[in-house]
Parts: C-alpha cells; sequence; structure tokens
C-alpha cells in the first residue's frame, strides 16, 4: 500500500494574507482560490490549504518545512528583509539566532494568524530513543 501526505488545512485570520505571507518566505506561489481555501503547494506535492475563521477559534499549530541549504539562505534571507522576529528554537529563547542541528540550519517564527513555522536544512536525526540534547549555536 502507498500512502501519501497530499493536503492539510490551516487556519488563518485571513486565508489569503497568511498564504501569501508562506509562500514569500519560501519562495513558493498561491495557487487559484477554490472555494474557502487559499492554497500554496510544495515541491513533494503537499498542499497548505489556508482557510479563515474567527481568530478567537484558531487553534494554534507547528508547520515545518524542509530545505536545501541554498533555498535556505533565501528563506532567511527574505525573514530579516521582512524584519520578521525569529528563533534559533522553538521556545523563543534564542532570538535573533538560528540553530545548526543535526548538521543543518533551522531557525522558527510565526505567521500572520500565530501558527509556529520552522525551516530547517537537513531532517532530524536522532540517534537515541528520543535525543534532548540542545544543538543550538
Amino acid at each position: 500500500m502507498s500512502v501519501e501526505f497530499n493536503h492539510t488545512i490551516i487556519h488563518a485570520r485571513d486565508n489569503r494574507a497568511s498564504a501569501e505571507f508562506l509562500a514569500h518566505i519560501l519562495g513558493l506561489e498561491t495557487g487559484t482560490e477554490w472555494g474557502p481555501f487559499v492554497p500554496v503547494a510544495t515541491s513533494n506535492g503537499v498542499t497548505l490549504d489556508f482557510a479563515s475563521i474567527p481568530a478567537e477559534s484558531i487553534t494554534l499549530q507547528h508547520y515545518a518545512f524542509l530545505v536545501t541549504e541554498e533555498e535556505f539562505d533565501g528563506v532567511f534571507a527574505r525573514i530579516k528583509e521582512a524584519g520578521i522576529e525569529f528563533w534559533a528554537d522553538p521556545h523563543g529563547k534564542q532570538p535573533g539566532e538560528i540553530n545548526h542541528n543535526h548538521g543543518g540550519r533551522g531557525v522558527y517564527f510565526m505567521d500572520p494568524a500565530g501558527h509556529g513555522m520552522e525551516v530547517i536544512s537537513a531532517p532530524y536525526t536522532f540517534d537515541t530513543e528520543f535525543d534532548t540534547e540542545d544543538e543550538s549555536a
């Protein structure tokens, strides 16, 4: 059996603003609005469908994106150019820094709806059952 992740719905205060924000940061394009959704497709065929809902109904989520080292340079440059606050860690304890975990680089930032976004240039690797070592630099 072949199972692939196809799409997910991301709640936003403004579906177009959130989709365009993420598409810009990741160097992607927004798709044609379809019903209540503004899609952003990734290179592996997964679509993020942004849907507007009342702000008080949004449950904040975390989304991580794997990019090449070259793509990371572009993403990070766009984050800095836009003046977006960023961190090396998901808890915001290392502001203005990136991490060098798992042999790559990583950065965390928030989208307009408050979702936690993560961009990494190397997939997570764990040599133990659960690696809790902080490799941030």
